[in-house]
């Protein structure tokens, strides 16, 4: 009797609460792609400094005419060393001609160049010289802009093979900036990867490490500032 009245009352005691629900799984935040380089380049390429209109220093700016051409020769002399696709074929034999054809007057060129880099610097001008010679050449050797590079020297090629040797330097005045914008082009664009590239570190997390900076061709003082170039 006394069992049989314990096992009522125990059956009337109120239940237990069901336990609370699992909490919702974590939202999923879709992380958009990490901003990559243009071009393929590297992640820490040397940006030159931009003047107040956003033109970045260049061997290419705040010349003489001389250098111009001088300039102009590298570029050509650059691309038919490195520009090997099918669709350059004919930036090699056009380089070829352009020496034949403007031999004499890139001669005088070349005299005028060392006599502007000898007024300056006197008699260890050779020194600055070469090295003003050797930032011409890494400029235009700069891996990610190759290919616009060889564009830019390829359509310039095709409309100066009627020049005469008597119009070269206006030419390569007019003709120097058809190539210099691939560069121009290329610092905006890789500056413009890096402000989206800070922007996604602060919300995502930043890169585990970074290579030390890939540096550019740097550009020793020439013989001459703010004369002829643009």
């Amino acid at each position: 009797m006394v069992s049989a009245l314990a096992i009522g009352l125990a059956s009337c005691a109120p239940k237990a609460p069901p336990p609370p629900p699992p909490p919702p799984p974590p939202k999923v935040v879709a992380i958009p792609p990490k901003p990559m380089p243009p071009n393929g380049a590297s992640g820490n390429i040397y940006l030159p400094p931009a003047d107040a209109s956003g033109l970045r220093r260049s061997i290419n700016r705040d010349i003489s005419n001389t250098q111009i051409v001088w300039n102009l020769r590298s570029a050509y002399n650059v691309a038919a060393l490195n520009c090997s696709s099918p669709k350059h074929v004919d930036i090699l034999p056009r380089y070829k001609a352009f020496l034949t054809t403007h031999a004499k007057t890139l001669n005088a060129y070349n005299k005028k160049l060392d006599a502007e880099f000898k007024t300056r610097y006197g008699a260890k001008y050779i020194a600055p010289r070469e090295s003003y010679i050797t930032s011409v050449y890494n400029h235009y050797a700069l891996p990610p802009t190759l290919t616009d590079f060889c564009d830019a020297v390829n359509a310039v090629m095709l409309d100066g093979m009627a020049i005469k040797s008597a119009e070269l330097e206006p030419f390569a005045v007019r003709s120097l900036p058809s190539i210099e914008v691939v560069f121009d082009d290329f610092y905006r664009r890789y500056e413009a990867y890096r402000n989206d590239l800070a922007q996604w570190e602060a919300r995502y997390g930043t890169s585990v490490s970074a290579a030390p900076p890939y540096i550019s061709a740097t550009r020793p003082a020439g013989p001459t500032s703010g004369a002829g170039g643009s």
